[in-house]
């Protein structure tokens, strides 16, 4: 158990605000659950980004976002998958515990893959435990309304933090008949049903994904917890994004909902072309890149 003091109130000092990147301190405190309920109760928005290596990682803990989610997008982001589907619990320890050891500040969340948490709670908990013990993880994520209820209130009780995921649920995409935006019409109901019944059972954050921006909205009125928006508009606690497509390092076209910040694929593009332009003259490596005798 660790060691928690008043001086721990919030992950930004003394003040109510969080810090500008450049004012953060040099040995930030680490963001933990009630500093995102301390936001939502501020009117406070916050930012959260995927990360699957511990460079991006460190940049991103850097800049000050509060929330790393090693997703199971890591299957279309790392692993060369269609879908998220074939993500196996195997790989995505490893990408968990290379983001929780680079951070110092970020809360990180491991997203339980499909087909390991959806059989029983009993193996929903034997996964979870593995994210937490062998990844380092600090909360899980997991897909679903209603049924998800009995495993998140196994989970909390165990003191596992569960944030949830509501919307459109890429682990479903087959069922769901591919990516179509959830939550229309009589489902809207349904879908604040389903939240209110995840946080009642101990969820600490949900996430809603291609949801419309008032049904999105009014969810976020319901619920004490944060929700947390990619596809869901502006007036949701929080946003995320995943980093590849924030930061420009994918090809072809982005989901609607997708802003990119950088063109991180151009600029590794024109660095690739450009070491092997000086390698095929000559020019590289030169004296101030070599040893002497």
């Amino acid at each position: 158990m660790s060691g928690t003091g008043p001086e721990e109130t919030s992950p930004y000092g003394s003040g109510s605000a969080a810090p500008r990147p450049q004012e953060a301190t040099a040995t930030p405190r680490r963001v933990r659950i009630p500093h995102l309920h301390e936001m939502k109760a501020r009117g406070q928005r916050w930012a959260m980004l995927t990360a699957y290596d511990m460079y991006a990682a460190e940049i991103f803990d850097e800049a000050g976002i509060p929330v790393l989610l090693v997703g199971d997008s890591a299957g279309n982001n790392v692993y060369g998958y269609e879908t998220t589907v074939p993500v196996t619990l195997e790989e995505m320890v490893p990408l968990v515990r290379a983001v929780a050891t680079a951070t110092r500040r970020a809360l990180v969340v491991a997203d339980l893959p499909f087909g390991s948490y959806g059989a029983s709670v009993e193996q929903g908990f034997a996964s979870a435990v593995r994210l937490m013990k062998e990844g380092r993880a600090h909360a899980v994520k997991l897909e679903g309304g209603a049924a998800m209820v009995p495993l998140v209130r196994a989970l909390t009780g165990a003191g596992i933090p569960v944030m949830a995921h509501l919307g459109f649920t890429p682990q479903s995409e087959h069922q769901l008949g591919g990516y179509r935006v959830q939550g229309r019409g009589d489902a809207a109901d349904a879908l604040v049903a389903d939240a209110l019944a995840l946080q009642g059972a101990g969820a600490f954050s949900v996430v809603l994904e291609m949801v419309p921006a008032p049904v999105a909205e009014r969810v976020t009125k319901e619920l004490d917890i944060p929700t947390i928006g990619i596809g869901a508009g502006a007036g949701t606690d929080a946003q995320v994004l995943v980093w590849s497509d924030f930061a420009g390092l994918r090809s072809g076209r982005s989901p609607r909902f997708v802003k990119k910040y950088a063109d991180l694929r151009g600029t590794l593009l024109d660095a690739a072309r450009a070491y092997a332009a000086d390698v095929e003259s000559g020019a590289f490596p030169d004296a101030g890149h070599s040893f002497e005798s």
